[in-house]
């Protein structure tokens, strides 16, 4: 299974580099509910720290779904909102802002603010910081630079969001067959992805949906095909040419990722 390859990578990783403990942001999201998941099998569920940053537009269920996820693993779980210190960014910017409407300048600042949080914990503790980009988002740069992507490691960082769910699935179905609860409660599952960086935020709002994306990012990426080739095979040609230029425009991001565990050595991201 990917799961047992992934938790021999950072356990791996993690020996090589002198870590014992690694903690991460647990969003309530499936990617870093997964994350937290190959940790807590990598270094044991005592030395795994799941850190909830909420912010203004965190939604409650949010915090209850990463809640539930580091109960059933076993982790410790600590809530840091970060809402004081996203005040005290937004008024020292006022002024060079000049009012210009929230966009994606404060998006970001919520995502690096927690990136600080991370980081210092690393610092203080020793520990390593995971992050949780996936494959499609580090393609397309749905990332944040210096934000969710700082970090020790990369441990989903080779796997397509859709690859994502098929491992939690995966997952969850041996620790049924086990007779133990599943990790990943199928709210988390089935609820919309979102980054909730701003009101009523969904990923569909920026990417296609996440079948769509995937089967022409492993087109472009496994396969070498340019867009003509792509909408030869049945996709959109506009849309296929769409991504082509996100993965292109986001190189400058995946130049400055932490390493990523591979596991398919060919493709070329």
């Amino acid at each position: 299974m990917v799961a047992d390859k992934l938790v021999s990578g950072i356990r791996s990783y993690m020996e090589k580099n002198g870590f014992k403990q690694a903690h991460l942001g647990l969003s309530g999201g499936i990617d870093s509910a997964l994350a937290a998941y190959l940790a807590a099998e990598a270094a044991g569920r005592e030395n795994i720290t799941c850190l909830y940053l909420p912010s203004r537009f965190s939604s409650g269920l949010s915090g209850e779904h990463a809640a539930l996820v580091a109960a059933r693993l076993g982790c410790r779980f600590e809530t840091l909102p970060i809402e004081a210190i996203f005040i005290a960014f937004l008024a020292a910017l006022e002024g060079i802002f000049k009012e210009k409407p929230f966009d994606i300048a404060e998006e970001n600042i919520q995502s690096r603010i927690r990136g600080t949080i991370l980081m210092a914990y690393s610092n203080k503790f020793s520990s390593m910081l995971l992050s949780c980009a996936n494959k499609s988002e580090l393609a397309t740069g749905y990332c944040t630079l210096y934000g969710d992507t700082v970090g020790g490691l990369l441990p989903l960082g080779d796997l397509f969001k859709t690859e994502v769910y098929e491992t939690c699935k995966q997952i969850n179905e041996r620790e049924s067959r086990a007779g133990n609860t599943e990790i990943f409660p199928q709210a988390i599952i089935d609820k919309p992805p979102s980054a909730e960086l701003r009101p009523n935020q969904k990923d569909e709002d920026t990417l296609p949906p996440y079948d769509v994306l995937d089967s022409i990012l492993k087109l472009h990426l496994c396969e070498g095909l340019c867009a003509e080739e792509i909408a030869a095979r049945g996709n959109d040609f506009e849309l296929a040419a769409r991504i082509i230029r996100m993965a292109e425009r986001a190189e400058f991001k995946r130049r400055q990722m932490p390493p990523v565990l591979k596991l398919n050595e060919e493709e070329k991201l």
